[in-house]
């Protein structure tokens, strides 16, 4: 789209209304700590934004726009909400599950990653939608990842959390924990080493290494506790390494997070679902984000739930919002992943 100044456009998408989405966005955007660097558009219910915005006591003004060719303004004081007219505020009930809020804030995503397609914006950036909501609404895609993966046509996308040096790929997320393990394949681990060398180069990172955590404890002790590490990671991080990426491992997965912290490798690949997600959020939680890999446009996420237990009580932490956003716009602008020195070895 046609801008009126250097910054960024980055669409936001409200994630469920009955949750936590609106606060944190509106506490963001209060901030002001990046209003410098981008133009935020929200994609999501006017009403919902406004009361977010009262219950912070914010003196930000919704503008509401019913189209992305309306968004004009360059004020700081005023918060553009892209409405669908999708919603109506009967149906919002503040902590608790609403297949209509569930229906509409799939459709706000939906609607962020087709402006994104477009070029309209310069990156997506969700807060948290509920699942069961989803679900109810009928929704069969009810991850943002399933869904943004359908609506975009990407034959692959992963999900890497990351809270500072720290970044977690993973070979499967929503999967049990029984499912995942059958997922512990060498073609499939290839796949992922070579999409995430891909994408790390195309953000400017040099050569980046690519720890692959092993499966089995102590990377099964020689066979002793499995033979994943032998059959399948070890010899999809050999083949890898044939074609030029950086892959290392199997490394244990009590150690190789701790070494990501410390600078060793750029980021690692976890083998399923809670291998990688509790490192990150025990790291740092407050900070931790998802960044979709794969998809034809960047999209960035605070990485907690719609917390319906505290959502309208003012006390939702918005520096995962914070980060999300600073994450998408450096991504955006060709500045890499924040945190980041551009060179592996």
């Amino acid at each position: 789209m046609a801008k009126e100044d250097n910054r960024s456009t980055i669409a936001l998408t409200m994630g469920d209304p009955c949750g936590i989405g609106p606060e944190v966005i509106a506490k963001a955007l209060n901030s002001k700590e990046l209003s410098e660097l981008y133009r935020p558009i929200v994609i999501g219910n006017p009403w919902a934004m406004n009361q977010a915005l009262k219950l912070i006591d914010s003196s930000l003004k919704v503008e509401c726009i019913d189209s992305i060719s309306k968004h004009n303004s360059t004020s700081n004081d005023v918060v553009s909400v892209l409405d669908l007219d999708n919603l109506s505020i009967n149906d919002i009930h503040t902590g608790k599950i609403s297949p209509e809020c569930g229906k509409a804030a799939m459709e706000w995503v939906s609607k962020g990653a087709t402006l994104a397609m477009n070029g309209e914006v310069d990156a997506l950036c969700t807060a948290p939608i509920n699942k069961e909501a989803a679900s109810l609404a009928g929704y069969k895609a009810i991850g943002h990842m399933e869904l943004l993966q359908e609506v975009s046509g990407a034959s692959q996308v992963a999900t890497m959390l990351m809270s500072g040096r720290l970044r977690v790929m993973h070979l499967t997320t929503h999967r049990s924990l029984k499912v995942a393990c059958s997922y512990v394949k060498k073609d499939r681990i290839l796949e992922m080493l070579i999409l995430t060398h891909d994408e790390f180069t195309k953000w400017g990172i040099v050569n980046p290494r690519i720890a692959v955590a092993s499966l089995n404890p102590h990377a099964s002790d020689g066979g002793l506790l499995g033979d994943e590490e032998s059959s399948e990671i070890e010899p999809a991080v050999k083949e890898a390494q044939s074609r030029a990426v950086n892959a290392i491992g199997p490394v244990p997965g009590d150690i190789v997070f701790n070494h990501a912290i410390d600078g060793l490798y750029d980021v690692v690949l976890a083998m399923y679902h809670d291998q990688g997600h509790i490192p990150v959020k025990v790291y740092g939680f407050e900070t931790s984000i998802s960044v979709n890999l794969g998809l034809p446009f960047v999209r960035t996420s605070v990485d907690h739930g719609t917390a319906f237990d505290i959502a309208g009580k003012g006390v939702a932490h918005y520096q995962s919002m914070l980060e999300a956003l600073k994450a998408s716009i450096s991504l955006s602008q060709g500045n890499g992943l924040p945190n980041t020195d551009l060179g592996g070895t």
